[in-house]
């Protein structure tokens, strides 16, 4: 589960997954004493639960973390720690897609950030079949999928209700983009081809989720698992 709250990554995992210690710039056990202030870089806390979720959670909704690059629990419950953490939020299911043209990758750029095409599914509409119409709507052309990539969960506030938003994204291949334009009504000012550089370029100026699905790919391209 790849969860996003205020853009900052927050990962999950078993205890009896590998741990690479060399990879963090802090390790804590639930039990220590922290404050926010000591959340900087890649943080990795030991023996989370429940009572740790809601306080992190709170951490990183009310406070600017802005020295906090990601945060990983521990925890011998994952499934339970997951479930229990979706039920402080509202469910919102969106899909979207990584489209592909002669090895270029199509960016959006809307409201001051480099984005992914995506939108949120209407009602009993099929995931597969709402990430091509999202795809299709937001950038006026004609896409097929290829493959599915990661989903996301990420966190925002709306009308005072916490939501958390989960994006099933596919690998697409554009088959037409002779009338491609951007969908003035979703505040889309640009539609824009990228070589992998490029996209590498502006990834600093895109939601972290959004840097997730665009590295993965591109990792993928590396070890051939496209």
């Amino acid at each position: 589960m790849n969860v996003f709250i205020n853009d900052i990554p927050l990962i999950l995992k078993k205890a009896t997954e590998k741990v690479y210690k060399h990879e963090y710039d802090l390790i804590l056990k639930a039990s220590d004493h922290f404050t926010s202030k000591d959340l900087v870089g890649d943080v990795l806390i030991k023996d989370a639960g429940a009572l740790l979720i809601d306080r992190i959670v709170r951490l990183m909704e009310v406070k600017k973390l802005k020295k906090l690059k990601s945060l990983t629990l521990v925890t011998d419950k994952k499934k339970k720690l997951i479930e229990h953490l979706k039920d402080q939020f509202k469910i919102v299911k969106a899909a979207g897609g990584l489209v592909l043209k002669d090895g270029k990758i199509l960016m959006i750029y809307r409201m001051g950030v480099w984005d992914l095409p995506k939108g949120k599914l209407e009602k009993k509409e099929k995931v597969e079949s709402g990430a091509l119409r999202e795809v299709e709507e937001e950038c006026n052309i004609q896409v097929e999928v290829v493959s599915k990539l990661p989903k996301t969960w990420h966190s925002y506030a709306f009308k005072g209700k916490k939501i958390l938003k989960k994006t099933s994204w596919y690998l697409m291949h554009c088959t037409d983009d002779s009338l491609m334009k951007p969908q003035a009504e979703e505040f889309i000012e640009e539609v824009r081809w990228m070589a992998p550089e490029e996209v590498i370029e502006v990834l600093p100026k895109a939601y972290t989720s959004i840097a997730f699905i665009v590295r993965h790919y591109l990792q993928s391209l590396k070890t051939g698992k496209v």
